[in-house]
């Protein structure tokens, strides 16, 4: 028997249409064998699609999946995603396997179907895998399906490359992928069908991101505002605000804003005073914190099984880290969706317009704070010579000598010389590409830098302007007013030093304004009245100067002192090595190689005598 042009199959509104002259009744004998549908799967029409689909019963796996999110059901979901694709497949066809996933639609296709999230809801449906194990079956020849069903596309994948990977695995097994929203023809070319697969593709995956670029909006626009996002930091506790969409308040729903939190607030600002006016580490501040918990109680983790009960150096670093303390909303400082919660690049971080709630760092001293910490990575911190108890091996210049690429260079020694070495696979956790191609180590002898640092010191700082500075401040005259001028012209210094800095803050935020922004105009008036007091200032600096010279002048022995100075700088190569990490500490001594060269940058910060 031979099908004429015109016969059709037809079930629950799915027509397969036969070509003419596909098989004859011949042909069926021939090729009929074991199997579900009584055909060898080898036999095929003029257009790919295996015969056997054609006749007899035929193996259906249906795949579905549906995300987590909080206003979706996954239960029903999946039950009507089942149900859809029941009414859709021929009478002939039956459903046998059942693979679905309660996850995201972007994962990448290695990590889809290894997920337990299934497992939260009550599923009336029996799991045979997920995708993962569908894949799986479907390259082996005793799989239990001839084809794969699903509601459409988009629940195999949300994105149209890990889609057609899909596909192209299925096909590397002989298997068709079918879907509700599309029609399942068998009788003629596939090109039509593939055309609204990949329209269907391209539509869902722009949904996906569209849908995903007009959230984003919200939330920046929802923090350049002011309001608040997620659980209050350490420090701050929400206070909640009626909604200003009156639909969405009637709902009950509310926004909120960040306010200082009582002891905990004046920890957060106590740990930046420490930090920046004493220059403690990470450590030494939480050693201070935990020896009056009562005063300074530590941080709760959402997950109280973690909590420790105590401060550590990361719970101290989040919080000099975090730029909420300085007064302003700041969104999106990590990939909490991607890259595994990494921290992004500043320029991607969404930051309010203006402060939305108090500071409780100022953001003058946040910046340097943020500045310092970078300088001082992996070094420790304390005023001895060396703060680990299992140290070997001291070092006058540790945590004082910078490589070219910004990290601090550790101290090693080799037949009996001392060196300074940056090597990124051993001193930064094995992250490689630091240093330009072909240098791998770089390294500076100690002698060389203390010869370096001997003749700067001499002079520089032991010369002669300095011993009239120090016998006039420790011997002769009336010691009682020489100190009083001296205390009170740092004073003036000081206030001149933090009215310069106010001004630069100032003046950096001006230059992200908006030309005829209220704010900007607000912040140049601002600098302004900063300048005339910067002028007044300048004067009484000047003034006490004078004084302090005149009183210098008169004092007497100053070739001698000057002499003896100068002597030291001659002994400072053969000095004990605490006693140079002490005297480099007070001069805060700094030496930067510069470019991968033969040169180094010595620098050194003249002490204030008090």
């Amino acid at each position: 028997m031979t099908t004429s042009r015109n016969q059709a199959y037809t079930s629950n509104g799915a027509a397969l249409m036969l070509p003419f002259g596909a098989v004859s009744g011949r042909e069926c004998a021939m090729t009929a064998g074991p199997g579900a549908s009584g055909l060898s799967d080898l036999a095929v029409s003029p257009f790919g699609m295996p015969l056997s689909l054609l006749f007899g019963e035929v193996r259906v796996a249906w795949i579905g999946r549906t995300s987590t999110h909080d206003r979706q059901d996954p239960r029903q979901s999946l039950m009507r995603q089942l149900d859809r694709c029941r009414g859709a497949v021929p009478a002939a066809w039956v459903i046998v396997c059942h693979f679905y996933d309660v996850e995201s639609g972007r994962m990448e296709l290695d990590q889809r179907g290894h997920g337990t999230g299934y497992e939260k809801f009550d599923i009336p449906i029996a799991r045979d895998g997920g995708i993962a194990d569908l894949l799986d079956e479907s390259q082996h020849s005793s799989r239990r399906f001839d084809v794969v069903i699903c509601e459409s596309t988009a629940r195999v994948a949300r994105r149209m490359y890990e889609g057609l990977s899909v596909e192209r695995v299925l096909d590397k097994g002989g298997v068709p992928l079918f879907a509700w929203n599309e029609p399942i023809k068998l009788d003629g070319g596939r090109a039509q069908l593939v055309l609204q697969r990949r329209i269907n593709q391209a539509v869902a995956e722009y949904e996906v991101l569209n849908t995903l670029e007009q959230s984003w909006g919200g939330l920046c626009t929802h923090v350049r505002e002011g309001w608040n996002i997620g659980k209050p930091l350490y420090g701050y506790k929400g206070k909640t605000y009626r909604h200003p969409n009156p639909a969405k308040a009637e709902k009950g729903l509310t926004k909120t804003r960040l306010e200082p939190d009582g002891t905990r607030a004046a920890t957060v600002t106590q740990i930046a005073t420490w930090r920046y006016y004493e220059g403690l580490g990470y450590g030494a501040i939480a050693d201070r914190l935990n020896a009056d918990l009562a005063t300074y109680p530590p941080p709760e983790p959402p997950n109280k099984e973690r909590a420790r009960g105590t401060w550590c150096k990361s719970s101290v670093c989040a919080v000099l880290s975090n730029p909420k303390y300085t007064g302003y909303q700041v969104f999106n400082r990590r990939a909490t969706r991607s890259k595994q919660g990494k921290t992004n690049p500043p320029s991607h971080w969404v930051w309010s317009s203006e402060p939305a709630h108090e500071p409780l760092i100022p953001k003058w001293m946040f910046d340097e704070i943020a500045v310092s910490s970078k300088a001082k990575r992996g070094s420790r911190s304390g005023s001895t010579f060396s703060s680990h108890p299992q140290a070997k091996r001291t070092y006058a210049l540790r945590g004082m000598v910078f490589c070219s690429c910004g990290r601090r260079m550790f101290g090693n020694q080799r037949r009996g010389l001392v060196y300074y070495m940056c090597w990124p696979r051993n001193n930064n956790r094995g992250r490689i590409g630091l240093h330009p191609p072909g240098i791998e180590a770089v390294y500076i002898r100690e002698e060389a830098i203390l010869r370096a640092t001997a003749s700067l010191l001499a002079e520089q700082l032991f010369r002669p302007e300095l011993a009239l500075l120090l016998q006039a401040a420790g011997g002769g005259g009336d010691r009682r007013s020489a100190h009083g001028v001296v205390t009170e012209q740092e004073w003036w210094r000081r206030r001149l030093t933090a009215l310069e800095r106010q001004q630069q803050n100032l003046l950096h935020q001006a230059r992200n304004g908006a030309p005829h922004d209220p704010f900007t105009a607000a912040l140049r008036t601002s600098y302004n009245d900063l300048e005339t007091q910067k002028a007044t200032v300048a004067a009484e600096v000047a003034r006490f100067e004078l004084a302090a010279d005149e009183e210098t002048l008169r004092q007497q022995d100053v070739p001698v002192l000057a002499e003896r100075l100068a002597g030291l700088g001659e002994c400072l190569v053969r000095a004990p090595a605490p006693l140079l990490h002490r005297l480099f500490g007070i001069i805060e001594l700094t030496v930067r190689l510069q470019d991968y060269s033969d040169q180094a940058t010595v620098s050194i910060q003249m002490p204030t005598f008090t």
